[in-house]
């Protein structure tokens, strides 16, 4: 097989793909192999090149007896951590010294990796999460039976706790199962004209008892008119009550709404809305920022348990807005609370 040839077969390879002879040096590579691995690797010995063991050693395993292998490449992008399913096959009559090259083709398998690890990540944070609130009421049930059998107060006092897991583990559960009704509805776009106006000022009255308990004034600034857009009514509603909720939670002494009507939104590249929950509370390390819809990831774990919070809320908030081919934007500095920004087309 000619030179020419082996390029051309190289070339029409819809993976980045090297090949190996005898002489354990590089003979030819497509474009996205040298994206891949690097600009001018032809002629070079792979094990300069191909530095991780697994590679390495099933290359020259295929060299030596010819038979098909796979491996594992781990590489990086520049923005993250890349993970590549590397595929060998021998093929015979080729290389410097006809005596066969070994095709290495490289699978990008990082999409793959990462929704497993996100699955196991889920499972284990479910089941702690879970677990939690079990361990303790199985904990009171037993003392309960025992030492505080007769012990009225004790019993009370006990109970009083129970409930107060019982009921974390039920809004939990709920907001597992309101995560798995968003996202499976995620790629269908609503088309109902709701008044976000009025739903706002709904939300508002819905957590008016919440802002006078915590001495908080909540404040709407909204146009007067009507503003409507596409949007279902029940997810709309459980973005800006998630929201606001938290900022009353977790704010200081003000929570302002403010709803502006915008020409066109350069993100979004058409008329929009836009609607910005604003707290002057002890705000957010930036550091946490990035990470603030991840599920059960939480800026503040022992307080966000302590006020019944679940960590899923704000991953409901942005599959919700997800499906609304809307924009999440999170702005804050520690002492200078936070502003959370929701833009959704018109």
């Amino acid at each position: 097989m000619s030179q020419e040839l082996i390029e051309g077969v190289l070339a029409a390879i819809p993976l980045p793909a090297v090949m190996v002879d005898q002489t354990e040096r590089f003979i030819a590579v497509n474009v996205e192999g040298a994206t891949l691995l690097g600009p001018q690797i032809v002629g070079r010995h792979f094990a300069t090149i191909l530095r991780q063991p697994s590679v390495t050693t099933a290359i020259e395993n295929s060299l030596l007896d010819r038979q098909p292998r796979f491996a594992r490449h781990l590489s990086n992008d520049g923005a993250q951590d890349t993970t590549f399913e590397v595929a060998l096959r021998y093929v015979a009559g080729v290389g410097a010294v006809k005596g066969g090259a070994v095709l290495v083709c490289f699978t990008d398998i990082t999409d793959r990796e990462q929704a497993s690890q996100m699955r196991r990540d889920f499972v284990a944070n479910v089941s702690h999460e879970l677990r939690t609130p079990l361990t303790a009421l199985m904990g009171f049930i037993e003392t309960l039976r025992g030492a505080a059998r007769d012990d009225a107060d004790a019993r009370d006092r006990f109970l009083a706790i129970m409930e107060g897991e019982a009921s974390r583990m039920n809004r939990l559960v709920g907001d597992l199962l309101s995560l798995n009704r968003v996202e499976s509805e995620e790629r269908v776009r609503p088309k109902e004209r709701v008044d976000l106006v009025e739903h706002l000022k709904s939300t508002i009255k819905s957590l008016e008892p919440l802002a006078q308990a915590g001495g908080t004034a909540l404040v709407l600034d909204a146009p007067s008119i009507p503003v409507e857009i596409p949007a279902d009514p029940d997810q709309i509603q459980q973005v800006f009550t998630n929201l606001i909720e938290n900022a009353l939670k977790y704010g200081g002494e003000t929570v302002s709404v403010v709803l502006t009507v915008l020409d066109r939104d350069p993100a979004l590249r058409c008329a929009a809305v836009r609607v910005q929950v604003i707290d002057d509370g002890p705000g957010i390390d930036p550091v946490h920022l990035p990470r603030l819809t991840e599920r059960f990831y939480r800026a503040d774990n022992h307080r966000s348990r302590e006020l019944g919070g679940t960590g899923l809320g704000l991953a409901i908030v942005k599959h919700i807005i997800n499906r609304h081919r809307g924009r999440l934007r999170v702005e804050s500095d520690l002492g200078q609370g936070a502003t959370f920004t929701v833009i959704l087309p018109q």
